[in-house]
């Protein structure tokens, strides 16, 4: 019984959620594409100036 009423509180939160749109969407997918695209060159470059460090120091 109690998980039916969980069911039921779950199903009345998600009616009160407020969805993004399909812009706010993109916008956001955006960000988040570009942030990790950055950081990945970043941690690249970062890694490649360690090996290059390592290789000097032996």
């Amino acid at each position: 019984m109690r998980f039916f009423r969980f069911l039921g509180s779950v199903v009345q939160e998600m009616k009160n959620v407020s969805w993004p749109n399909a812009k706010q969407t993109r916008r956001d997918t955006s960000a988040v594409v570009t942030t990790s695209v950055l950081f990945a060159i970043f941690f690249a470059i970062v890694d490649y100036l360690v090996q290059a460090g390592i290789q000097l120091l032996s």
